[in-house]
């Protein structure tokens, strides 16, 4: 089918999702957490764009970004290019880490901008990461409660609410629907089963997981469904295809 067209923001701003392939893991530990992190506040300055909001969750990412010097394209293309490039190196692997097509929404006016913002910092909650938003290391929540200007740009944000308001509507749900990457009825959260994969595979990472044989990775695989995990949780976690996981 063809590809439609992406839907042009008006105010330039885009609610952007980068998930990784087969809905694979893509961070595996703080390293790499903390290198796409700095990869974004690389070509923040070389793209010339403004980040109102990130968030790191495991297989995939958030980003509320407002383009400016260079077209969105070629900022995720940067973005992902020299984290992939650099991720690879680390686990000794080769080809694509991300699905080919980023997904992308625009976010036109000040109610939205909010509301996507809150869904954004929201998602590590909703996914059973932690229990309180202002716990989780990698999305740019605590950015706006230190006031932070060197990295994410707050300011906007504060013409439009103040600090005090901004606290008070994060801790409550957001009702708009905004992009999702995440099928959050897992039985067992990521976290727990990341740590069942690597007791029952004592793999470190979903690259190790992938190169197991044929036969010992399958009885593995049975042996995660049987201690509850999902099957979309063990294909998001190990990188193994969907359809295989099901299958066994």
């Amino acid at each position: 089918m063809p590809r439609h067209a992406r839907q042009k923001s008006k105010a330039d701003i885009y609610h952007v999702v980068m998930r990784g392939i087969n809905r694979q893991v893509i961070f595996e530990n703080d390293e790499d957490n903390k290198r796409l992190i700095d990869t974004l506040k690389k070509y923040k300055t070389v793209s010339g764009y403004k980040l109102y909001a990130y968030c790191l969750m495991g297989n995939h990412f958030h980003l509320l970004i407002k383009t400016e010097k260079e077209d969105l394209d070629v900022i995720t293309k940067r973005i992902a290019g020299s984290y992939v490039y650099w991720y690879n190196t680390k686990y000794k692997r080769c080809g694509h880490l991300f699905q080919d097509r980023y997904r992308s929404e625009a976010v036109e006016n000040d109610r939205y901008f909010l509301s996507v913002l809150l869904y954004i910092h929201q998602n590590p909650v909703k996914a059973g990461l932690c229990k309180d938003i202002s716990k989780y290391k990698y999305s740019s929540y605590m950015d706006y409660i230190n006031e932070k200007h060197d990295f994410v740009d707050v300011d906007f944000l504060f013409t439009l609410i103040d600090k005090d308001t901004f606290i008070d509507f994060s801790r409550k749900s957001v009702t708009d629907i905004h992009l999702d990457a995440n099928d959050n009825s897992f039985r067992i959260n990521d976290a727990d089963a990341g740590e069942i994969i690597q007791q029952v595979s004592k793999c470190k990472n979903a690259t190790e997981f992938q190169s197991l044989e044929v036969p010992l990775r399958d009885r593995f695989i049975k042996e995660l469904k049987q201690k509850g995990l999902s099957i979309r949780q063990i294909n998001r976690l190990t990188g193994i295809s969907f359809g295989i996981v099901r299958k066994l």
